[in-house]
């Protein structure tokens, strides 16, 4: 899986989105409702390197994929990745794309 960048974006995309969750679980509860303040400093820095590590990654495998990002938007992979990342749950739909593209990158 890691040997394919659509098997490492697949992986990095899952860790950021649950590490999306996790800091938005911290911020909410442990921050808002208990009053902790440095709750959301390690989760978030957690987070803030693995969506790092995701921009570069969907970078790499928009190169090697050769996916554009040319109007219309809405047929943009690269773009619609990268969205998907800022909705909480969205990467679950973007893993399942990605597990449909890898035969297309074997065979490139």
């Amino acid at each position: 899986m890691f040997s394919t960048s659509i098997g490492r974006l697949r992986i990095i995309s899952m860790m950021d989105g649950l590490s999306f969750l996790y800091l938005l679980y911290h911020s909410i509860y442990s921050k808002r409702i208990l009053g902790i303040d440095d709750a959301i400093r390690i989760p978030g820095m957690i987070h803030g390197a693995l969506f790092t590590i995701f921009c570069f990654l969907l970078l790499d495998a928009m190169l090697k994929q050769k996916w554009n990002i040319r109007p219309p938007f809405y047929n943009s992979p690269p773009i619609l990745i990268f969205l998907s990342s800022l909705i909480p749950f969205a990467p679950i739909a973007v893993e399942i794309w990605l597990k449909k593209q890898i035969p297309a990158e074997k065979t490139t």
